[in-house]
């Protein structure tokens, strides 16, 4: 199935995968389409790359111990009155026999039986409020990641994924995010260059080692352009009107989101 085909269906997809709700084949089968097509590629990484900056938005917080502390001590308090309770009940009380046994057994089993209906029932609610908290807050955080129109997946020369590359036309802002394990030489730099249809290639900046970078850039620096490329350069980098000098690394289709 080309998913590519079908946008809405393929960013579904692509959330679903990201956020971990897409699960056994159907997961499996979205990660064979994404090996197989390049906009599958493409949306999951930028899927991916959505959630985990979210992560980073989110400010951890620990409880103070005083609450451990005093769950602890209801726990311990309910475990000994229930033990003094118990006990009570056994000394007053024969133990029963016969058929007042089974009718004994057959209550405490019943009751046991409610009781984990009721804690079933009740922790399916919290579940269910505290999920519609979190989807509330994602929603939320969604509504300020910035747009993104073009995407490339720059590959290598064995067909893996190198570099994911997205603009956001709104900042003026080209974000690179590095998704394989190269890492070039202290005295190399990694150069990304636009291949336009006609003319030679023009550089769109020079790569520093980070794992994200953002590199300022207009819109028509990349629109109708068919072809991103990375190359490695001397340190530093080399003007545009040489073009590259090293060898080309990473290589990759920039397509514009129709959605």
């Amino acid at each position: 199935m080309n998913l590519s085909q079908h946008p809405e269906l393929l960013e579904q997809l692509a959330s679903a995968y990201a956020l971990g709700t897409l699960r056994g084949g159907a997961r499996r089968r979205f990660e064979t389409l994404a090996r197989e097509q390049a906009p599958v590629r493409a949306a999951a990484l930028i899927w991916q790359s959505r959630v985990a900056s979210m992560n980073e938005l989110q400010v951890p917080s620990a409880p103070p111990a005083v609450v451990w502390t005093r769950i602890d001590n209801l726990v311990r308090a309910e475990r000994e009155q229930a033990t003094m309770a118990a006990a009570r009940q056994a000394a007053a009380k024969p133990a029963p026999t016969g058929w007042l046994r089974s009718l004994a057994l057959w209550r405490s089993t019943t009751a046991a039986g409610a009781l984990a209906t009721v804690l079933a029932v009740v922790t399916a609610v919290g579940l269910q409020d505290n999920l519609g908290t979190q989807i509330g807050e994602l929603q939320a955080k969604l509504a300020t990641v910035p747009a993104v129109e073009y995407v490339a997946v720059l590959n290598d020369d064995q067909a893996s994924p190198s570099m994911l590359v997205t603009f956001d036309p709104n900042n003026k802002r080209l974000t690179l995010q590095r998704v394989g394990d190269f890492q070039e030489s202290a005295d190399k730099s990694l150069q990304l260059w636009a291949l336009p249809p006609s003319g030679g290639p023009r550089s769109l900046g020079v790569l520093t080692q980070d794992r994200l970078l953002k590199l300022a850039a207009a819109e028509g620096d990349v629109r109708e352009v068919p072809t991103l490329a990375i190359s490695l350069e001397p340190k530093g980098g080399v003007p545009s009107e040489t073009g590259p000098t090293g060898p080309v690394l990473f290589k990759g289709a920039l397509i514009q989101k129709m959605i």
